[in-house]
């Protein structure tokens, strides 16, 4: 029997003290068989989740939410504690001497005028931390994990901080007619690369019109959906509509509702 009081209300060290039951001999079976890479999607998943929990604006949600991503950081925590390299004391710690050496305007005598400057800063001591020497060393500390909108977007913005970007957008522009003309052009083996590239062009023309290209895609994929439930409701066997039938519905459909 697991010596375990309930209580009315728990706190941190409650959560950190019910993993490590749940990962002990006579806890949970599941639990105990976890690796770093065996629950590497829910960590995923569980980020996503209170993101949509912040778009919805339901904090009710959003607390819950919370919650399974601090169980995660928790549950990886743990994993090292027992192969005794670190815990969750010492993920503490980290982040703590992080963001005061990244503070210096708070915790420390530098003085600031605007927040950016202090973004200046927080870039000069990260690359200085990470002992990023040049900006390629700062462009490969791009998470590769991270959705790939995501990752071109912030590649990118570090390029423009390097100087290499272009004076406006009607250049970016110009670059995704010119990709569109190498897809036209390009053969089997290399489609798929210059797909790659008028994307990639595409998020440029975005972040220099102020629009976040992953919040954009995830946009229209909604509006997408809405379109075509209305295109089904208007006529429910679609597969009996040759493409053509399916696009006047698709443009009455456009033009019923304002998305």
């Amino acid at each position: 029997m697991i010596d375990f009081k309930e209580k009315e209300n728990y706190n941190f060290d409650d959560l950190v003290e019910i993993v490590r039951i749940l990962r002990a001999p006579g806890g949970c079976m599941w639990d105990r068989e976890q690796t770093h890479k065996s629950i590497r999607r829910n960590f995923i998943e569980e980020t996503y989740e209170v993101v949509e929990a912040i778009d919805n604006d339901d904090t009710e949600l959003l607390k819950e939410e919370l919650g399974d991503v601090l169980l995660q950081v928790v549950f990886h925590a743990a994993i090292e504690q027992e192969n005794s390299v670190f815990d969750i004391n010492d993920v503490a710690d980290g982040v703590c001497k992080k963001l005061i050496y990244r503070h210096p305007h708070v915790f420390g005598k530098t003085n600031v005028n605007s927040t950016e400057e202090v973004m200046t800063n927080w870039d000069a001591l990260k690359q200085k931390e990470k002992n990023q020497k040049t900006v390629t060393d700062s462009l490969k500390s791009v998470a590769r994990s991270l959705p790939s909108l995501i990752r071109a977007e912030k590649i990118q913005k570090k390029a423009a901080k390097a100087g290499f970007d272009w004076q406006n957008v009607n250049q970016a522009i110009d670059k995704v007619r010119e990709e569109l003309s190498e897809i036209q052009n390009a053969d089997k083996n290399q489609i798929g690369e210059e797909v790659g590239d008028m994307l990639f062009a595409a998020v440029n023309v975005a972040r220099m019109l102020g629009v976040e290209p992953e919040h954009a895609l995830e946009k229209a994929a909604d509006k997408f959906i809405l379109r075509f439930e209305r295109v089904e409701y208007m006529e429910k066997n679609l597969a009996d509509l040759s493409f053509d039938e399916l696009l006047g519905l698709w443009k009455q459909a456009k033009e019923s509702k304002n998305d």
